[in-house]
């Protein structure tokens, strides 16, 4: 079953926020809370809030192990676009465009692999 929570509306562009989404995509949500806690970027703060919120949701509300929680689909979408002006010499217009994205993250629950084929080790 799939578990999912929304950020929406932050104030980073998405593009930027793709950059962060692409590291962690098909990883293991506590490992990917691992690695957006170094990331230098200031989207992984926000990315790192989402995939908090959905293995909290994943725990508290459908019962999961949080070990077993896999980030299955992972993607940052448009928000509107806040358009700003300035003016600029000569009577020109100079444009600010303040970018805006959603963050989703969805979440499911894989059982961890048993390392030897059959499932048990002999022990001769």
């Amino acid at each position: 079953m799939e578990v999912v929570a929304k950020m929406k509306f932050t104030g980073l562009s998405a593009q930027k926020t793709r950059l962060v989404v692409n590291e962690v995509r098909g990883r293991q949500a506590e490992e990917a809370l691992a690695i957006l806690g170094y990331m230098p970027q200031s989207a992984a703060q926000f990315v790192a809030k989402t995939v908090k919120s959905a293995l909290s949701n994943a725990v508290e509300n459908f019962g999961y192990d949080a070990k077993d929680m896999v980030i299955t689909k992972i993607y940052a979408d448009d928000a509107p676009i806040r358009k700003w002006r300035r003016f600029g010499a000569r009577g020109r217009f100079k444009p600010w465009l303040r970018r805006s994205s959603h963050i989703t993250v969805v979440l499911e629950e894989r059982a961890p692999a048993i390392g030897v084929a059959g499932g048990k080790a002999n022990s001769n």
